[in-house]
This record gives structure tokens, sequence and C-alpha cells, in this order.
């Protein structure tokens, strides 16, 4: 009895954990990305063209990441595509020294990621309010 207890208690710890570690790991992800934006405006403002394209890229590599990837809808996939297609343009209006392009990017770039994270909160609390409402104590007697 001991044992059942012990191993049943384990396994809800681990499957506590699990969600929160998902959590962590996602922080740090968007604390990367958020890094690189800031670089990236950085070299805006400086006309640095090789910090902007280093950054864009990075951005742009993010989003192949298995991370990014927070759910799985096909309008998810398609902001993210949007999203990485704004990075990509910002990079290349790096590499032909373009500081007008590279800046109206940034703006698309960041009205993308702006509008999905709304997005992301919207799906979210909708899918809280689909669980049904529990009843405590509706099947005891």
């Amino acid at each position: 009895m001991r044992r059942t207890l012990y191993l049943s208690l384990v396994f809800c710890l681990a499957l506590i954990s699990c969600p929160v570690q998902a959590q962590d790991n996602i922080a740090e992800f968007m604390k990367a990305k958020l890094q690189h934006s800031q670089q990236l405006l950085k070299g805006l403002a400086t006309e640095d063209f090789d910090l902007i394209a280093k950054n864009s890229q990075a951005i742009s590599l993010l989003c192949e990441d298995e991370q990014w990837m927070v759910m799985k809808t096909p309008e998810y996939v398609e902001r993210s595509t949007e999203f990485r297609r704004s990075a990509d343009a910002v990079t290349e209006a790096a590499k032909k020294k373009n500081l007008e392009a590279a800046a109206l990017g940034y703006v698309d770039m960041t009205l993308k990621c702006v509008n999905c994270h709304k997005y992301l909160r919207r799906e979210r609390m909708a899918r809280v309010e689909e669980f049904p409402k529990l009843k405590l104590g509706s099947g005891l007697k």
C-alpha cells in the first residue's frame, strides 16, 4: 500500500513539474527573442547593418526551433510564417544597406509579434473556458 502511494506521489510530482519546466523553457526562449529584437533596434538606431542582419537572422532561426511552435493551429503556423518572412525582409534590407526598408521591416515584424501574442492569449482563454465547470462532491453520497 505504501509503495503504491509513494509511486502515485512521484508520478503526480513529475506531472506537475513538466508544465513548469516547459514554461521556464518558453520564458527563456522569449527572452532570447526579445534580446535579439533590442539589438536589432540598436542596429537600426546606429545604422549598424551588420548588427541588424545578425539579429534579424537570429530571430528568423528561432522561428525554426521546436519551442517556437507553442500552438499547433493553422492560424498560428500562418502567423509564424509571416513573422519569419518579416525577419528575413529585415535581413535582406540590412544586406543591401537600406536603412528605411530595414526599419519598415522591423515595424512590420514587431506588429506581427504583438498581434500573434494577442492571438495566443485569446486562444488560451478560449480553451480554458471550454472546460466544463466541475461540481465538487457531485458524485459523492
